[in-house]
């Protein structure tokens, strides 16, 4: 559950990054591009994404990390490199492959009591959840907003990991 203020710090980020897309830049026809958002999605919940692409094949890299005190945090960290279709136009999509580890921690009340009932450890304290994958991604662009769902190919390192990885966020074209 995120606290009151990292929701406000959030909203904060995401209502800069609208307000930074009004600017008059004119991505027609240049080869270099880059861009910067944020986003949520599946298992990382909040995500800094960057992307820096030369034409039509893009890199992105995003990662984030929350530590709320022992076995109570979250993080993570994808790239991705993609090919742009639709590149000057207000939609577009990238179609791609990415990798990424995405680690989740959360303390279980039931296993806690658990082991202080029995006075020794049998169960881990906590629930989590781990992803290490290679995978194929789609993202869908429009007016900045992007949707992005991915299938993990392989499985380098899992635990409760999604079948489906999935995110949802705001980018602004920097040049």
């Amino acid at each position: 559950m995120l606290y009151g203020s990292s929701i406000r710090r959030i909203a904060f980020t995401l209502i800069l990054l609208a307000g930074l897309s009004f600017g008059d830049i004119s991505t027609e026809n240049a080869p270099l591009r880059a861009m910067a958002g944020a986003s949520i999605g599946r298992q990382a919940p909040v995500m800094a994404t960057l992307g820096l692409g030369y034409q039509s094949a893009i890199l992105y890299v995003e990662g984030m990390g929350v530590h709320k005190g022992d076995n109570d945090f979250w993080c993570g960290l994808r790239g991705t490199i993609a090919w742009t279709f639709f590149r000057d136009t207000p939609f577009n999509l990238d179609l791609g492959v990415s990798g990424g580890y995405e680690y989740a921690r959360a303390p279980n009340g039931m296993h806690q009591a658990l082991n202080e009932a029995n006075g020794k450890t049998f169960v881990f304290p906590y629930n989590y959840k781990e992803s290490l994958d290679l995978g194929v991604e789609i993202r869908a662009h429009l007016y900045g907003f992007y949707s992005q769902v991915g299938y993990p190919l392989y499985h380098f390192r899992k635990h409760d990991e999604p079948t489906l990885t999935w995110r949802m966020g705001y980018m602004v074209n920097l040049f």
